[in-house]
């Protein structure tokens, strides 16, 4: 199995980047998202990986981490969700909000990433539901760590989603109710009427 490939960036392709380690360039498909964390071809990368076999292909997939490729290989257990879909909705959703989307039943934001059907993205929340840890949801504000942690509770999802029906997006949603000194006693109503505090004050 290839854990991981570090070598120098050579170039971006339409699926994905080429990275060359050991003399052997890796051609790896990556998600949308990623292509714009990486640096200019040249610079040293390390990217984590999936190793497909088919019976008539093989692809390498490649991740920023250990989490969001342990997030990928969770998707790809969906009935119905093959690599090409998994990464489609990684390019399209951050972990974070990924996970927050499975936890509060977002099928609208799911089912934004390209090729995702309504059904589909119901089906990937049923299954996905049981499997997401809210703890890994906890960070400090604005979802940087070091600061008070905050806690993730229903209210804390429901109150996400709700921003995101009313328009505003699943990042600036969670990046906003993170944000917010709450603790897990708080209502729903408390922390959007905190959360538009927030936003009105930007």
């Amino acid at each position: 199995m290839i854990y991981y490939v570090k070598g120098i960036l050579t170039e971006f392709t339409e699926e994905g980047a080429v990275l060359e380690a050991g003399g052997v360039g890796y051609h790896l498909i990556i998600p949308a998202s990623l292509r714009a964390e990486l640096p200019a071809p040249g610079e040293e990368v390390k990217l984590y990986t999936y190793y497909q076999v088919g019976e008539d292909s093989q692809k390498l997939y490649g991740f920023s981490d250990c989490e969001a490729r342990n997030l990928f290989l969770q998707l790809i257990k969906v009935s119905g969700i093959g690599p090409k879909l998994a990464v489609s909705v990684m390019g399209t959703l951050s972990v974070d909000e990924l996970r927050l989307a499975v936890i509060a039943g977002d099928v609208k934001a799911i089912a934004q990433a390209p090729g995702m059907g309504k059904k589909t993205a119901e089906k990937l929340i049923l299954e996905m539901k049981d499997k997401i840890d809210v703890s890994q949801l906890v960070t400090g504000p604005a979802g940087t760590p070091g600061g008070a942690p905050v806690i993730v509770t229903d209210a804390f999802s429901e109150a996400v989603a709700a921003l995101q029906s009313l328009g505003y997006s699943s990042s600036e949603a969670l990046k906003t109710v993170r944000s917010l000194d709450a603790d897990e006693d708080w209502t729903v109503d408390q922390i959007l009427q905190a959360a538009f505090q927030k936003l009105a004050a930007f």
